[in-house]
Order: structure tokens, then sequence, then C-alpha cells
């Protein structure tokens, strides 16, 4: 039957098979194919959703492991007869996701070779599908496997339902099982979670709105998704919702299902509501849930749309008491000097946010998001935009000790070996409008040719002329910007920035790497990674990634167990040495407010141009804590939001890091403190050598500041005038002086005043002069960034702006 070899053929003959033999083969695989085809077609059934699993709680728990809350079931999916669905979300749905819907069979031929394609790739199965093929995932939920087995499963059901169910039948079965976000499973669901209607009064500017969340509601819905994704921000958001949702109504209109005179009214996204409706979800209960949500879903473990179908057990890092104690600790700062009322244009849209890490561990001990999640979606502790000003230094200060200066004879990419290491009594100019230069002695110039000049503030020289030099210790002290700033430009600011990734902070939430502000704080890392990053020296050099879950598990066990990951960032000799640098910061500069009796403290200080932000970051050897207050709109009604200036806010002249966050760094640290051992840091190491060692004639070191005053000698008596905030980059000079030219009046708004706590900030406002400063000026856009993920400042960096 089989001839082969062929017997009759000699040579290479007998080795090419008969056209009997390759077609019977073919007939055999084909028919084989058929019958198996067959036989799984007639094993599979039609799914029934009322048998699929429904929305369970998950249980979140202290770290102590009794229960903090259980959440996620109350949203069960809802279902609604077709009749109850308007046309317009029938029609929105069919236009964006299978315009041939009641027509085709139910299987997408090229969607299915898509994913077989991605498959043999290694990537996921997943392909474009029909509604159909949608509806059968959806009521498929006790299999959501990414296997080739399951998606022929799919297919062969896929083929049943569309020959065995009626179309509306299916459409009506989609719609009822899909998911929209926001814990939202059905229609019903999501018109309550987004507009706190019933699906059938949906319009439909609403309806072409949920279509669009069925694209996936992290990328779409409106209030952002930052901790699961820093790209996810809610004006990204917003701006993806709309173009989506307006594509739909473009295409509902096209195919005849919607009219244009009724497309018309519908040109902006519709009002949503706030995304938190469970009242167990309020005061920073919410933000801790947010936290560890995204968390659990970063191990890849579990999917978004598995924990919101939930029965998961998810144990967190949060301690009860911290968390308590740092909210108790903001709210007694807000309610004793915080009033709206008496001062409406002062103390409005006033928001502090903080967190507390574990500098062994990496573990988030507590945070503040706001005042009540269920009313502040934002998580403050998480990513904001609000800029760190001088608590960036200690990074430069570690970069010093790490790498070392450049040699100005040689090139300026050097070995570590090349370089010099600098000591703690290494001097530097304080001198006010510092002229910046390079590496090597030549001026700094911008693309443009223009000089860098270097405010300090108060706009007052630290130390004795004629040089004006002070040492590392006394530059961190009283927190010069300019020999900051000198520093930055001698180490690299790739150093710089090598140096806080190294610590901590994550480098899409930098800004302005390649200019001289950089060194100043123009970035803005979440307080979680501020807080983190200064673990990093607690820990004397060992870095520790910050993590809120410490394991999930479901009714199978264990699904995830997290393991702690350090890395050495830097030596205990640099860590410790930066340590007690900013120990002096507490113990006798701008930080000492933050002393805590008998107990070792270091932190920084940091208030931005404009003073649109003021921080403290501190630690001991068990924990650190971060603590950032800022004034930015929390009304969605606002059309133009923008951080605004504290100049009078609290009744104060002027915000800084060594008032309000200080006093609460400080409230909170006791109570969290209270009942553990007082440590002491480590003694640091000599290290490094004394760069530029011509002291100034007779050296006088400048009084130090009590702990009410700011961190400038003598600030501002009013901001400077703002230029827009809009602006992506640094308005065009006039012709008749430079744009940088600090002695030329240019009749322009062109970048930050002073530094620590003078004028300017994140949206450039400050002194007409190009003098930079230590936020130096900035365009807004989005500061996007957070402990979890990257963000980019949007925005030109010459004026040392974030974006």
């Amino acid at each position: 039957m089989i001839d082969y070899p062929r017997r009759d053929k000699d040579g290479w003959q007998r080795w090419v098979p008969s056209w009997k033999l390759v077609s019977g083969l073919c007939i055999a695989f084909f028919g084989t194919m058929v019958t198996a085809a067959g036989i799984a077609y007639a094993m599979v059934g039609v799914p029934v959703l009322a048998e699929t699993a429904t929305a369970q709680n998950n249980v979140y728990y202290w770290s102590d492991g009794s229960q903090m809350v259980a959440t996620g079931g109350e949203r069960n999916r809802q279902s609604v007869d077709l009749a109850q669905i308007p046309k317009d979300m029938r029609n929105a749905v069919i236009s964006q996701e299978n315009k041939t819907f009641y027509s085709d069979s139910g299987i997408d031929p090229k969607g299915i070779a898509r994913a077989v394609f991605n498959m043999a790739r290694g990537g996921d199965t997943q392909g474009g599908s029909t509604i159909t093929q949608q509806y059968v995932k959806n009521a498929m939920l006790n299999d959501q496997s990414q296997t080739i087995s399951r998606k022929v499963k799919e297919i062969f059901v896929s083929m049943k339902v569309g020959t065995e169910v009626s179309k509306d039948d299916i459409l009506e079965g989609y719609l009822n099982s899909a998911y929209y976000g926001r814990g939202s499973y059905g229609i019903q669901a999501a018109a309550r979670a987004y507009f706190n209607v019933d699906a059938v009064d949906l319009n439909a500017g609403q309806s072409a709105f949920l279509s669009a969340m069925l694209k996936g509601a992290t990328y779409y819905d409106p209030a952002g998704a930052t901790s699961i994704d820093p790209a996810a921000t809610p004006e990204a958001n917003k701006e993806r919702a709309k173009r989506q949702m307006q594509d739909t109504l473009d295409k509902m209109v096209e195919y005849g299902h919607l009219s244009e005179e009724d497309r018309a009214k519908h040109t902006e996204l519709p009002a949503v509501q706030n995304p938190r409706s469970n009242s167990q979800l309020g005061g920073q209960i919410g933000y801790l849930v947010d936290l560890a949500k995204a968390a659990v879903i970063k191990t890849g473990k579990v999917t978004e749309k598995q924990l919101e179908r939930g029965g998961y057990s998810i144990h967190t890092t949060f301690e009860k008491k911290k968390v308590d104690d740092l909210e108790a600790a903001v709210q007694k700062v807000y309610k004793e000097n915080i009033d709206p009322k008496k001062r409406p244009d002062k103390d409005t849209h006033v928001q502090f946010g903080g967190a507390s890490v574990d500098p062994e561990t990496g573990a988030i001990k507590a945070v503040y998001g706001g005042q009540d999640a269920t009313k502040h979606f934002t998580n403050n502790a998480d990513v904001t935009g609000a800029q760190v000003g001088s608590t960036f230094k200690p990074f430069v200060l570690a970069a010093a000790m790490n790498w070392g200066v450049r040699d100005p004879d040689l090139g300026p990419d050097q070995s570590k070996s090349e370089r010099t290491i600098v000591s703690p009594k290494s001097l530097y100019s304080g001198k006010n409008d510092l002229k910046i230069k390079n590496y090597d002695g030549t001026i700094w110039k911008n693309e443009d040719g223009e000089q860098w000049l270097q405010e300090n503030d108060g706009k007052e020289s630290l130390g004795d002329p004629p040089d004006y030099k002070i040492d590392i210790r006394e530059a961190m002290r009283q927190s010069s910007n300019s020999a900051f700033v000198q520093l930055g430009m001698d180490v690299g600011l790739d150093k710089v920035k090598e140096s806080a990734i190294g610590a901590g902070l994550l480098e899409g939430s930098l800004a302005g790497a390649g200019y001289p502000s950089f060194s100043i704080g123009v970035s803005s890392p979440s307080a979680i990674r501020m807080a983190d990053a200064y673990a990093t020296f607690a820990a004397s050099g060992k870095q520790s990634e910050p993590y809120s879950v410490t394991k999930v598990t479901n009714k199978d066990g264990t699904v995830y167990t997290h393991t702690v990951k350090s890395e050495r960032a830097f030596t205990a000799q640099v860590a410790d040495n930066v340590t007690d640098i900013l120990k002096t910061v507490v113990e006798e500069g701008t930080g000492t407010a933050a002393q805590l009796p008998g107990r070792d403290v270091a932190g920084k200080t940091g208030t931005t141009d404009g003073n649109k932000s003021a921080w403290f970051v501190g630690y001991t050897p068990q924990l650190s804590t971060a603590i950032s207050m800022f004034r930015y709109p929390d009304d969605e009604s606002v059309k133009k939001r923008e951080f605004l200036e504290m100049y009078g806010t609290g009744d104060q002249k002027k915000i800084h890091g060594a008032s309000f966050p200080s006093e609460i760094w400080k409230d909170y640290m006791e109570d969290a403190l209270k009942g553990t051992k007082a440590e002491k840091f480590p003694k640091p190491e000599p290290i490094g050598e004394v760069v530029n060692d011509t002291p100034p004639p007779s050296p006088s070191p400048s009084p130090s500041p009590s702990t009410s005053e700011t961190e400038e000698a003598s600030p501002s008596p009013s901001p400077s005038p703002s230029r827009t905030e809009t602006s992506p980059s640094p308005p065009a000079p006039s012709p008749s002086c430079g744009m940088w030219e600090w002695n030329c009046d240019n009749g322009g708004d062109d970048g930050g005043d002073n530094g620590d706590e003078d004028p300017g900030g994140p949206d450039g406002s400050g002194s007409p002069s190009p003098t930079s400063s230590e936020t130096e000026g900035g365009g807004d856009g989005d500061g996007d960034g957070d402990w979890n993920g990257n963000g980019n400042g949007q925005g030109g960096p010459i004026w040392g702006q974030n974006g």
C-alpha cells in the first residue's frame, strides 16, 4: 500500500514520492483534521453566563495580620435585558469593535491567524476578536490561561455559539459580562460606576465613552491609574478617552447609527463621578488599597481583571499605628494653620503628601495620600509632579564622594581612577550670582552662547570675600545653591543622575539632567521614592526597592511571596559621610525643627521657586520619612490646573521646608518611634581629598538659623512675576539682550528667581532675570513619575524646568 522508496525506480527517483502517495497523505491529513474538528465541536458546550464566576471580596491585611478592609465584591456583575440597554450603547460597541457583527459567522479568521502567529513568536495568544469571541472569552472566566489549547477551545465554542445563539442574545451577554474598569462588570454596573445612572438612561456620548473603557480602563479612565502605570495619568487618559470616544461617534455616523445632529451634541468628554464609591475606602484606606493593588498586578502573577473578580488575600507592609500617626500629624498642622474660609486666596487647595519606609527592607510602613481617598483621588504619596528642591542635593554630594570631581586637564568622560574623591572639607564658592563653569574651568554656556549665573537663597553670598569659599558641610547646612550647582558640574550631571537612580529614584521622574539646575531639585520624584532614596543613606548605602505587599493567596494557596531586593548603591564610607553631613543640617542648619531629643536624625529641607512646593525628608537608623506640601486645585471644574504659590499660606510670609513639613515630620516620627530603642548612625570613615583647598582669608562661619528660620538668610518680600506656565520651551530672546544676560532687562519672566525658599517653580515663576535658581523656572507639562514606574516632564529643560 505504501511504495516508498519506490521499487521500480532507480537512483534519486526512488526517493521522489508518487502523486498517489502525496495525494493520499494530504487526504488523510485533512480528513484527520476535519474529524478532530468535528469531535472538538461536538464536545464543547455553549457557556451560560449565570454559571460563571462572579466578583468576590479581596481581603487586605495590615502588616500584623489583622484585617484592614474587604473590598471588591460590592460590584458584582449586574445583568439587564437587551431592551434596557440603549441602542446607542449597542451601536457604539458594534461600530467600534465589530461592524459586521450581525452578518459574520462569529469568528475572525485574520484575528485567529494573528493569535497563532503571536504564539509562535513566543508572545501571548491574544488577537483580534469578534464580539462573539469576546463574549465567549468573558463567559469562560474559570479558564483565563493564555495557551494555544485554551485559544483553540475558545474558537470552537465561538463557532458553536455563533450557530446556536441569536445575535441579540450574544450582544446582551457581551455587554453584561464585559469589564469596564472601576470594578464594574456589565453595562449596568459601569453606568453606575462612571455616571451614577442606570444603563437605560445612557446617552450617545456616555455610550461611546463606555465603549472606550472596553479597550482597557487603565489607559482610558479619566481618573488615571498612575499607580499601575505612570503613563496612565489623568491628563493622558482623558486625551485618549476623548480621542477614542470621538472616533466611535464618527463611526456611528458613518455606519448610519447616529445622526449628524445628535453627534454634534457630544464633542467633549461626559462628566464622570469620583471613582471611589465604597465608604470603606475613606480616609487613608483607599490610598493603601490602590498601592497594594498596583503592587499585586506588577508581580505578573495576577492580572487586573483577575484581581477585580476577587477571592484574594493580600498581606501588606502597612502598619496601622504609623498610618494613623502620620494622618494625625498632618491633620494637626492643617487644623491649626490652614483656614480656607479665612484666607480663601491663600489657603485653598493646600495639600500634603507623605511616606515612611523601612531602610533595612524597603517596606512601606505608612503613607499619607490626602484628606480622604473617596474625595481626593490622587495619592499625594505617589505621583504629584511637585519638585523636590534642595532635598535633591544629597545625591550630588553622594556622587562627589562616590565618583569624585573630574581632572580639568583630561577629557569629560573620565574613569573613577582619574577623578578626585571629594572630602566634606572641600571648598566651593558660596557667592551669589556665581558664574557657573564647566569642569575644565571654561564658562558654561547654553546653545545660544549665554552664561549661567547661579543665585543663592535670599540673593546673598555665603562665606567671606573675595572667594566666598565654604566647605561642603557648611554649603549643605546653609543650602548653598551656587556651591552645589558648581559641584554638580565638576562631578558631571550624568554621575549626579546615576547617583540619584542608584539611591532609588526612578529615571523617568528626573528632569533637566543636561542643565546646571539639575543639581538643585527641578525633578519631581514621589514621596515614597524620596523616602526610599534617603533610606539608602540610612542603610549605609544598601538600596532596597520599596514594596507594599508581602504575600498574596487565594483558595488554591500562595500566589506570590515578596523577596526583599537589595543592592549596594554606595559604599558604607560614602553613605555614612552623607548621613553625617545631613546630621549637621538637623543639628544646626535649616532642619533644626525636625530634631528628635535623644535620637540621631539626618535630613534636608527643600523649597522650590515660586514657593510652590516645600519638603522635608529625613531619617533615623530605623525609619525614613518624606513629607511634601503644595497647593494644587483638586477641583475637576478648574480647566487649567497648576501649582499655586504659597506666599501667605497658613498666615506665613512664605512656606518653606523648615516650617510645616518639618513640623509634621517631627510629630509623626516621635509617635512612630515611641517605644523603640534610640540608635546611633555609624561613625563615618574619613573620605576623599580637600578640593579647592585654598581657603579665603580669615574665614568666619555664618550664624546658624533658628528652627523658625527659612533656608534663606533673608527671604524675598514678595514673589517675582510669573511667566506663562504652558510654554513648553523658553521664550526667544529679544534682539536687545541675551536670554541669560543677568544684568539686562529683557522685559520677560524668563526663569526662576532664587533658590531653596525663593520664587520660581514648576511653572517658571521667577525673576525676569535669567539668573538660575534652585528649581530654575520651568514648564508644566506632565510631571509624571512615581515609586512604581517612570514618568517624564514635558517642557524644555533650558530654564531648568521639570515639565
